[in-house]
């Protein structure tokens, strides 16, 4: 499958002209606020994520990008199957963008994959993606403390699961 069409989103499978979209988002504070690294200070940073994102060949990655009006504005998928994320530009921000890409990728992963469940881990921080993940029926299976080190941040997880459709 190379594309997945919602009623204003496309996602798609990764092309090496969407660096430069990609970088807008992996150098932004704000879409990186929650991220598990740093804001990217360079290109180099986000051409070496990029490559691992999206063109690595690992059979646990199952990665999209996200496309609206025609243009790259974040990324939809799992990195290490079951275990789901996305990130948007800030710009995209507050549409129900998230909600709707991560609806359909979720339909495509349970229809792809032989899995129980999809699994997030979410700084418990981070409202906006909570939210999107809660319309979406995940549930808290945990949390825990100080998970990663950010900077000089400590940050906690919350632990979620959205259990295969019956």
């Amino acid at each position: 499958m190379t594309s997945i069409e919602t009623a204003r989103l496309r996602l798609r499978r990764a092309r090496p002209d969407d660096l430069d979209a990609i970088y807008a988002i992996m150098s932004d504070a704000r879409a990186m606020r929650y991220w598990s690294t740093l804001p990217h200070a360079s290109i180099t940073t986000t051409e070496a994520w990029f490559a691992r994102q999206f063109f690595s060949g690992d059979p646990a990655r199952d990665e999209w990008i996200i496309e609206w009006q025609g243009r790259a504005i974040g990324n939809v998928g799992m990195s290490r199957a079951p275990e789901f994320g996305f990130i948007l530009h800030p710009d995209a921000w507050g549409r129900g963008l998230a909600t709707e890409a991560a609806a359909a990728f979720l339909a495509h992963a349970f229809a792809t994959y032989p899995i129980e469940a999809v699994t997030a881990d979410v700084d418990p921080r981070n409202a906006a993606s909570l939210g999107v993940l809660g319309k979406l029926g995940f549930v808290e299976t945990g949390h825990a403390e100080r998970t990663f080190l950010l900077g000089d941040e400590w940050c906690d997880s919350i632990y979620l699961a959205l259990p295969r459709p019956r």
